[in-house]
Parts: structure tokens; sequence; C-alpha cells
């Protein structure tokens, strides 16, 4: 019995959500209380939650303290990094990243939030939309995170108004309209009480929508992956030389997108040379009993072709009448997370997929303006934190697609080469 428990575990469904919103909106304790009333914590982290709250004289058990994992982050009640958690409830496993919401943290939102499925973008219901919920909705918009649940806080504080709610929904409907975001839901909350989190709110009966966990477990996420354009970026050549696998040739890594079976037509790149798929196995085996009919993104798998050819690191097997773009002149907004500014000119090291590279920056076309989503042409001084379109020229072709198009051929990574530090996270258009 255990033993299928485990079985189903592993092949429920994934959600990746991240959390965004201005400072004390309260972003930490709603993902306390989604971990506290989904009954998702360990007694002895409850417990030690409880004596800090008594220790700071709260008369509540202060559920922030769940996720801020930072000595400093405890002592301020601010978020400053990135904190992960997981939780699973009987329909799907989550991953939270509860990512900063002072400006020069917009960085480490970047970082939590290019993985997410979802954007829980928290408004404080006594504010309203402000400056930190533009920047936080342009930033999901620009990394095309699928769905949004905008979630208004602090009803609790506003006498769970319905107008009020009403209001805030208007204002952000306005600035939707100018990004590009697929899915938007509002439910109204009190992350503090606990209202319309896990449990549907007994102090809004004028709300008659789902609760948020309800909306986390059944919004439909399978189709978010690209299954129609198949690529598949080679990150290590198998040759395991033994008496078992003599003749064995594996290509292994992790596919970007579409969908593979056997007997599929490819195209190798950068050669152009084309193959059949012979086989196509889970990563951990090379047996023919284990070999799969089809695989798909984000399947990690090793193939193996009828052809012997000349395939690498780096290299890219995609179908033959489905090509990404070739080219080393590309075209991108820029996250610049580096205390240092970008320099126009400047030389860095690329890694796209599995593709390692250098580059120039030939140009910077613009600095955007988050908070009122203008260009700024003049503006060419791009710091930490900052969002710019640059072009850029690598040293060797690239394959890619846009950002829009594949999330992961379409991304990205600038890095310094004297102190290998990721300097800029950027997103081909």
């Amino acid at each position: 019995m255990k033993t299928q428990n485990w079985d189903n575990y592993q092949n429920m469904e994934l959600l990746r959500f991240t959390t965004a919103g201005s400072v004390d909106d309260g972003k930490s304790t709603l993902i306390g209380r989604l971990l506290y009333d989904s009954k998702s914590i360990f007694e002895d982290q409850l417990e030690a939650v409880e004596r800090t709250s008594k220790a700071k004289g709260f008369e509540h058990v202060d559920l922030a303290l769940l996720t801020d994992g930072l000595k400093a982050e405890r002592e301020q009640g601010i978020t400053i990094d990135v904190a992960y958690r997981y939780f699973a409830t009987p329909k799907r496993k989550f991953i939270i990243a509860d990512t900063p919401g002072h400006i020069q943290y917009t960085r480490n939102m970047v970082t939590g939030a290019s993985t997410a499925n979802l954007a829980l973008i928290l408004v404080d219901a006594r504010k309203g939309i402000l400056e930190q919920t533009n920047r936080h909705s342009f930033i999901a918009s620009l990394l095309q995170i699928p769905h949004i649940i905008v979630c208004i806080n602090k009803m609790d504080l506003v006498d769970y108004d319905q107008e009020v709610f009403e209001n805030v929904v208007r204002e952000y409907k306005k600035l939707s309209s100018r990004l590009d975001v697929r899915d938007i839901h509002f439910i109204p909350i009190s992350a503090l009480k606990g209202d319309n989190v896990v449990d549907k709110s007994k102090n809004m009966d004028w709300y008659q929508g789902s609760t948020l966990l309800y909306q986390l477990e059944n919004i439909h996420i399978s189709s978010d992956e690209n299954h129609i354009d198949c690529r598949f970026p080679v990150q290590y050549y198998i040759r395991p030389q033994s008496q078992e696998y003599h003749d064995y040739r594996g290509y292994a890594g992790r596919i970007s997108g579409g969908i593979f079976k056997p007997g599929d037509k490819v195209k190798i790149l950068p050669s152009g040379f084309t193959a059949k798929i012979k086989t196509i196995n889970p990563l951990h085996s090379m047996d023919v009993d284990n070999a799969i009919s089809e695989a798909f993104a984000p399947m990690s798998v090793t193939m193996t072709l009828d052809t012997d050819i000349d395939i690498s690191r780096g290299d890219m097997i995609v179908r033959e009448n489905n090509v990404p773009s070739v080219g080393q002149d590309i075209e991108m907004m820029i996250c610049w997370l580096s205390d240092r500014p970008i320099q126009q000119g400047g030389k860095y090291a690329v890694k796209h997929t599995t593709k390692d590279a250098r580059c120039i920056v030939k140009e910077i076309r613009y600095k955007v303006d988050i908070n009122s989503l203008h260009r700024l042409e003049n503006d060419k001084l791009i710091g930490m934190n900052d969002i710019a379109r640059i072009q850029i020229r690598t040293t060797a072709p690239l394959f890619f697609d846009s950002y829009r198009k594949n999330r992961i051929t379409g991304s990205i990574i600038l890095i310094d080469e004297g102190t290998n530090e990721t300097v800029g996270a950027g997103m081909i258009i």
C-alpha cells in the first residue's frame, strides 16, 4: 500500500507558483496560512513558530515566520531573499517561491518567477493598486507566466466590503489590458483570519467564487508547455563501452518542447544531418525493456538514433520540418542582476540551454520604466534590477525560439567571465 501511495505521489502534477506584492501586503502570512490550514507543516515547526510569536508579544500565531528563513527577515518582518516551500495535497504537488516586495529586490522576483506556472499577486484592500503592483505584474507578463491570481488581502480591515473588492478588480483590469497576460482570477481574502484561503469565508457570502487552494489545485497547467515545437538540447553523450552495452550510443538531456517518439525523423543542429529515433529511455535506464513510447517536455530522457552521427553537448535534436531560429545576432529583454552596470561593447559569457558561448553587447536599445511601462530611450545606464532591451552578438550560433513561444529555448543568461557571477537574465524577442 505504501508503495502504491508513493507511486501516486510521484505521478502527481506539479504546480510551481510565485508570490509578489508590495511590502507588508501579507505574502509570507498568506503562504503560512496556506500551509497551516492545509495541514502541511510539522508539529515541531508549528511549536517553534508559536514560541517565537509569544516571545514577540503577539496574541496570535505569526504564520509569516514559517517562510521567513533569514534572521534579518524575522527581526524586520520583511522578506529579503526568495524562500522556497514545498507541500502537497491529494490532488497536486506545489513548489512556492515567496519573493520580496521591495524595489531593490526585483532581481529576486525574476529568479523566483522564472519557472513559475502561476503568480499570486497580493493587493492590500486598503491601498489598492500601487507602483509595486504595476512592477510585479509587468515582470509576470515579461516572464510569460501563464496564470495570475490577484489576491485582494486584508479584507477584514475594510469590513469585508464588496465594493472595495470590486474597485480593485476594475483598477487591475485596466492595468492588465496593457500587459500580455492570458488568464487572471480575483479572490478576496484575509490571510490573517483565513478567509477564502483554504476554507470558504462566512464573512463574504457575496463572493461566489472558489477559494485560493481550490484554484491552485484545479487550474489547468498541462497545456502550458510547448508540445508543438520539438526541441531536445543534448546535455551528455552516453557511451558505456561495457560488455552489456557494447554498442550503445545515447544522447541524454531534458526535452524543452514538443513530443518525440521512436521512428520520428529528426534533424541535428548545427550539422544538419538527419536520422530516425531508435529508442527513448528514462534517464536512469538504458534497458530496452524500460523504453517508452513517447517523451515530451519537461521529461529527462536518453535517445538513441538509427545512424551514427557526431553529436555533443550543446547540439540540439529537432524535427526536420520544424527548426528553431539559428543565429548570432540576438535581440532580448534583460533583467540586470549585478551591481556593476551593463557595458555597451562589454564582453560576457553566455549560457543558452546546454550551449556555452561568449558575446559582446552590440547595442542598448532602451530601458523600461517598470512603474509607468514607458520606454526610456535616452537612458542607457542599466544597473541592478533594471530591465532593458539590448542586442548581443555571440561567438557561435545559438538555436533559439522567442521567449513567448518557448520559455526554455527563449531564455538566456549572461555571466561575468572574471567572477563567474550571473549578471543578466534575458528573454529573447
